[in-house]
């Protein structure tokens, strides 16, 4: 008798695939388009507004005193994400509200900031390039992020020169988690915070300890930057001619 014949089974009205069969991988690449988009759309948006002229442009006199703080440090946040120097930030912090809350609210929207980054990093970024952590270097550093995270971020954030908004998206990247990442930089920042909000709100008085001191060390910074850097391009030149 011939074989009974056999009709293959209907595809499912809503497109799913059956049972047994794989659905083909989405790539992690569009999600990390959409980082670079909104990076850019944030960086972009200083075009059309400045962060430190809405901090120190009368923000406390059309607020109320209650929503004062956490609307400055959104906006210290936000403006990290726009990639404006936190020197500018922690200056403006330390002329409109002084030493001891600029300092506060300045640290307090650094992490804020560091924080909203780490979320973007590790949710549209991590999975499109961690296949590229595997080299020697940045498998070393991956791993060290990924063991030792509250140590190795504290150190990146002590670190003169190091770009602020590099290390957020270079943890998030790496497998250091969030927790780690977030007391770490609190900590971490204080000290250049400080310096920067001790120099600004002391600027009237130029004679001053304070002034004085905040400002040797933003000196002893600056040098330290430009030593590393110098010190990195001579390492490169090395290895190329190596």
């Amino acid at each position: 008798m011939p074989a009974a014949l056999t009709t293959p089974p209907a595809p499912s009205a809503t497109g799913s695939a059956e049972p047994g069969q794989s659905r083909p991988a989405r790539s992690p690449w569009w999600r990390f388009g959409l980082l670079v988009l909104l990076l850019g759309a944030c960086a972009g948006s200083l075009l059309l507004w400045s962060p430190t002229d809405l901090l120190s442009g009368g923000l406390a006199d059309r607020m109320p005193g209650y929503w004062f703080a956490p609307l400055f440090a959104l906006v210290y946040a936000v403006g990290t994400l726009a990639f404006v120097p936190r020197p500018a930030l922690n200056a403006v912090a330390g002329l409109l509200l002084g030493i001891q809350q600029g300092v506060l609210l300045a640290v307090l929207g650094t992490t804020l900031g560091a924080a909203l980054a780490f979320a973007l990093g590790r949710g549209l970024g991590r999975e499109a390039l961690k296949p590229h952590l595997r080299g020697k270097v940045l498998g070393a550093l991956d791993q060290r992020f990924t063991e030792q995270g509250f140590r190795s971020v504290l150190v990146l954030r002590l670190l003169p020169g190091l770009p602020f908004q590099a290390g957020n998206y270079g943890a998030a990247f790496s497998g250091v988690r969030f927790l780690p990442f977030l007391v770490a930089t609190a900590i971490g920042v204080v000290p250049t915070t400080a310096v920067y909000v001790v120099a600004a709100a002391s600027a009237d008085q130029p004679g001053s300890a304070a002034f004085l001191v905040s400002a040797g060390v933003i000196v002893l910074l600056v040098l330290g930057s430009l030593v590393g850097l110098w010190r990195a391009a001579a390492a490169r030149r090395r290895s190329q001619a190596g």
